[in-house]
């Protein structure tokens, strides 16, 4: 039997080489996909994985990225967009250049990948997406990328319904902080990190593989009956509110 074949877009990332790392432990053909050159040779010697370059946000070039993967492997199964960014400001602190590009980044590269995979991917598949738990509560600061990983809530709920029939199956996942070298700045700041830590129920941040398993979850041919959901993996930041830590009781 043919080993299914998957792509992963932000494929040198934090998340993104944890899960290529995923794919292939278990057999699977992989392409990851990114835009450094050096960061992908070094994931092609960690682990053995074909890479190639991509502009997630550019439409033509996600689609031949797809239409590669399929003509390299013979069929195409899944996709994950892994790509993403993060922008902390208030919204009257934030320029439009700044909306554009986390925007383009987040929402373009999403949007791209779905309509590829609608291209490519004709008797069905998994498509797996990255939102963020800010885009399911309410946070401080997170205008921008809690605006247009919204949207890519909506683009995935949209897609799930309009490519079902064809068995094309379209999921999210939800991150909460993540120790990532995007989150670099924040996870470095020993303040902002305790107050990260503070707003997580599970009283810890998240690691990679947290997220990386959901993903690989969502792309397994074996779980083909769940499509048009978001999976918050999140340590309960989106959905729980801790109570304050209680005070010491004096000794008796």
């Amino acid at each position: 039997m043919q080993q299914p074949a998957f792509v992963v877009l932000g494929g040198s990332g934090g998340i993104g080489s944890v899960l290529v790392d995923r794919l292939v432990q278990r057999g699977w053909h992989v392409l990851a996909a990114g835009r450094d050159p050096g960061r992908l040779a070094i994931l092609a010697q960690r682990c053995g994985v074909e890479t190639t370059t991509v502009e997630a946000t550019d439409f033509d070039d996600v689609a031949r990225l797809l239409a590669e993967a399929r003509d390299r492997f013979g069929r195409l199964d899944g996709v994950a967009n892994c790509v993403g960014s993060i922008l902390l400001k208030p919204a009257h602190q934030t320029r439009p250049d700044e909306l554009e590009a986390v925007v383009r980044t987040n929402l373009f590269s999403a949007f791209a990948t779905v309509a590829a995979a609608a291209k490519s991917m004709t008797e069905g598949g998994s498509v797996a997406l990255c939102a963020t738990a800010a885009a399911l509560g309410g946070f401080a600061n997170h205008e921008a990328i809690a605006a247009a990983k919204g949207a890519v809530i909506g683009l995935m709920r949209s897609a799930a319904a309009t490519y079902a029939p064809r068995n094309l199956r379209v999921n999210a996942v939800a991150p909460g902080l993540v120790r990532t070298p995007l989150s670099a700045r924040i996870v470095g700041n020993d303040a902002a990190l305790r107050a990260s830590v503070a707003m997580h129920a599970l009283g810890r941040i998240g690691e990679p593989a947290h997220v990386a398993s959901a993903i690989e979850w969502l792309l397994d041919p074996a779980n083909d009956w769940t499509t048009g959901e978001v999976i918050a993996v999140d340590g309960g930041l989106s959905g729980l509110h801790p109570r304050p830590a209680l005070p010491a009781r004096a000794p008796d």
